[in-house]
């Protein structure tokens, strides 16, 4: 283990820690911050079975007058048991009821994981489910086969895996966001990568504050101390999933009536560079976007079909959806949205809603006059067959270009930016004073971030799961854009383009782990492996066979155990609120549940977001006509005889042929964004030239010193243990003396006993 960071972290004075007591009518929640310097009580009612009844006392408490006030909760209780402790925790999750007692689920035990800019970012290790009640007036529905079956449902939601958390940073906002944005009392607790906004709903609503709750964002966290030719920096990746349109892969596939696509997850990769202690510390940030194509479309999963047949949903004629969709994209990251569309062409069965989502932006551009779509389709399955190098230095390529556009955010903050929204969000009904209130104007200026540059735009990725196909090219898109991360913040250093660098092996590592979380999120199994191996030049026979037992893992999850996961989801979201007298979650029809995976508890107006205008505006473009920088050919070719585009509009769509032996050019003129007045701002930084000079692309070999970190050997990490496999009796061959390197098969799985795949046979085992 290595040992902490000595740069000093953000110490606010907000709740860490809490210990929940118990008299036969209340509970009494007591949380303290992390100096101990005051606590605070929330009482909750354990009478009402049927209601959830919260008290806060507005009284800052110390050390010694909470300990006189147990005394006397204790002796004034003591004919009924006393003040007895029920558990101590660390944040609440939030209140749930199902058809009998509230339940209040709370943060059991937390891991910390990272830090950004002196805030530290924890993982949740452990939850618990408490009820609330001291005797529910009706213990039929109590203990109920459907409540304990709701309750079982709500734990299928994993909190200890790839849940996040922050006290004092607003973790479901990009960093460029939190930096640009200084809204005072914002709810940020509605916003679509909360994942426990439905289960805080009632306990905000009631105090009108988020003093004792934490927002939890899902997806993925990895943070990488690194050490590059002397310079020393963190390179963070962060995946948030939307919640709007969440749930499994079969029954989660493409839009809803809100323009909310399946498998909508926001990729960040930040870059802090390390500085003496005071200092305002140089943080970039790139945020690229991947999603289900936006288009009403479904499948079937078939027992007898591993790949059941894309099914298009051809009533949405005029793409509302679609463009409720781009508009949302435009309003959340900016007016530029540049699509990466990665589905196979030909006789393939995806080349069918390929062509659809052709026709779809086509009929939206021809609708606006200007900041129209601009879409890449790249077969990548297809010129992987040509060779992994070349289809990757394709995929560069066009993250090249996209990154002249969009550009990255970049700023000079000091520790701790953002923590006056912190206490203002969690204590506007106490406030607590800034001790910065009384300084002076130099004083003050130094605590505000220096904004340099800002990202002005998204681009976004999609094959039809969206999981490996699209992980590979956000790689190359990290990649290009860490490169220029490292130059703005004055690291310097050998080209990181090129798959043979050290930190793009590491940066390669990172987004292969993360394309393994995403994919058990949503497929429930890890990634395929096959592009990442071919790059890397070690695809072999062992990994070829590793990923057709993750085809099969992939395909029995989704036929025997999605629609109970997409049940879990439906609960702790609160898409379905069960009640008593109507059919259970279960028992609905499929077409019932169809209408309720298509629409939304969200009014599309709540939906969006609103942005300031700093950071909606396009400031790479601005004063451009964007129509001069396209490729632009009216006629289209089918043969892609147009320098290896195929248009089928004039603005905005391309095609890459996988015949093309050259890269492709989004732009026609890239001298165009020569002179952009956005750029004269940041020459202290070098030249246009030598920050867009992007030539350096993978095939070029580089080796010099480099070390990194892991952030599980920055931070302490809660210990885990599994318990072995014993087995019962095979169903295949003689089982090996060794089960290391077996894959479990959930679908055939249960509570004590599951099968598990080992050499090709099927082997079933208990624990």
């Amino acid at each position: 283990m290595g040992s902490e960071p000595t740069r000093k972290l953000v110490d606010l004075p907000i709740l860490h820690k809490f210990t929940l007591y118990r008299t036969l009518t209340n509970y009494y929640l007591i949380g303290r911050d992390k100096k101990q310097a005051f606590w605070r009580i929330l009482k909750i009612d354990r009478t009402n079975p049927n209601e959830l009844n919260l008290f806060e006392d507005p009284t800052r408490y110390t050390h010694e007058e909470i300990v006189q006030l147990k005394k006397w909760l204790s002796r004034g209780n003591q004919e009924y048991g006393g003040l007895r402790t029920e558990t101590t925790c660390y944040g609440i999750i939030g209140f749930v009821r199902f058809l009998g007692p509230y339940y209040m689920l709370v943060i059991k035990k937390r891991k910390k994981v990272g830090e950004i800019c002196g805030h530290t970012v924890y993982g949740v290790a452990e939850s618990q489910m408490i009820m609330i009640p001291n005797s529910p007036s009706d213990m039929t529905y109590a203990d109920s086969s459907a409540e304990r079956r709701y309750k079982k449902l709500l734990n299928m939601v994993d909190l200890s895996k790839n849940f996040y958390f922050s006290y004092t940073y607003h973790l479901m906002y990009s960093l460029q966001k939190n930096i640009s944005e200084t809204e005072r009392g914002k709810i940020h607790y509605e916003t679509m990568f909360v994942w426990n906004k439905y289960l805080t709903h009632g306990i905000r609503r009631k105090l009108q504050n988020t003093v004792w709750t934490v927002a939890l964002v899902y997806g993925f966290f990895q943070q990488t101390k690194c050490l590059v030719s002397n310079e020393e920096f963190i390179l963070t990746v962060i995946a948030r999933r939307s919640r709007h349109y969440a749930g499994t892969r079969y029954l989660r596939r493409g839009v809803n009536d809100e323009g909310s696509v399946a498998n909508e997850v926001e990729t960040e990769q930040i870059v802090t560079k390390e500085v003496p202690e005071g200092q305002k510390i140089p943080m970039t940030s790139v945020v690229q976007l991947r999603g289900s194509i936006p288009l009403f479309w479904s499948q079937k999963p078939s027992l007898f079909n591993p790949q059941p047949e894309i099914i298009l949903n051809n009533n949405d004629r005029s793409y509302v959806a679609t463009q409720h969709h781009f508009e949302n994209l435009k309003q959340r990251y900016g007016k530029l949205i540049i699509i990466l569309n990665l589905l196979k062409a030909g006789n393939h069965r995806e080349n069918n809603l390929r062509e659809e989502f052709r026709k779809a932006i086509w009929s939206i551009n021809g609708g606006i006059k200007e900041d129209y779509l601009l879409a890449i389709h790249f077969d990548l399955n297809e010129h992987y067959k040509s060779g992994a190098d070349r289809a990757f230095e394709n995929l560069c390529d066009y993250g090249k270009r996209a990154l002249k556009l969009i550009n990255l955010f970049f700023c000079k903050a000091p520790l701790g930016m953002g923590t006056d929204g912190v206490i203002n969000d969690s204590f506007f009904n106490s406030p607590i004073l800034n001790q910065d209130e009384g300084a002076t104007r130099s004083e003050q200026e130094a605590l505000k971030a220096d904004i340099f540059m800002l990202q002005s735009g998204v681009y976004r990725s999609n094959c039809i799961d969206c999981l490996d196909r699209t992980n590979v090219a956000q790689f190359a898109n990290g990649l290009v854009a860490l490169a220029h991360q490292l130059q703005i913040s004055g690291i310097r250093g050998p080209p990181v383009v090129d798959k043979n660098n050290p930190l793009a092996k590491k940066l390669m590592e990172v987004y292969q782990k993360m394309g393994d979380a995403i994919a058990m999120q949503y497929a429930g199994s890890d990634a395929h492996i096959r592009m990442f191996s071919a790059l890397r030049g070690d695809w072999n026979m062992i990994k070829k066979n590793r990923d057709k037992i993750i085809a099969f893992r992939r395909y029995l999850y989704n036929t025997f155990q999605d629609s109970e996961k997409q049940n879990a989801i439906n609960v702790f979201l609160g898409k379905f609120k069960p009640q008593l007298g109507k059919p259970a979650l279960w028992k609905l029809r499929s077409d019932q549940q169809n209408t309720m995976r298509n629409s939304s508890d969200l009014d599309i107006k709540n939906l969006r977001p609103k942005l300031s205008r700093s950071f909606s505006d396009n400031l790479v473009l601005e004063g451009l006509d964007r129509k001069e920088l396209l490729y632009e050919n009216p006629q289209p070719s089918r043969e892609g005889l147009n320098d290896g585009w195929e248009t089928t509009s004039e603005v905005g769509f391309y095609e890459a042929e996988s015949s093309s032996s050259r890269v492709h050019s989004v732009i026609r003129d890239e001298d165009h964004l020569g002179g952009t007045g956005s750029r004269q701002m940041f020459l202290d930084f070098g030249s246009t030239s030598d920050y867009f000079g992007l030539d350096d692309i993978p095939g070029f070999s580089h080796s010099y010193n480099a070390t990194f970190i892991t952030a599980e050997e920055m931070f302490e990490r809660c210990s885990s243990t599994s318990s072995d496999l014993i087995i019962e009796f095979p169903s295949g061959p003689n089982p090996p003396e060794s089960f290391s390197g077996y894959v479990i098969v959930p679908g055939l799985s249960d509570d004590f006993t599951q099968w598990v795949e080992y050499g090709g046979a099927l082997y079933r085992v208990r624990r």
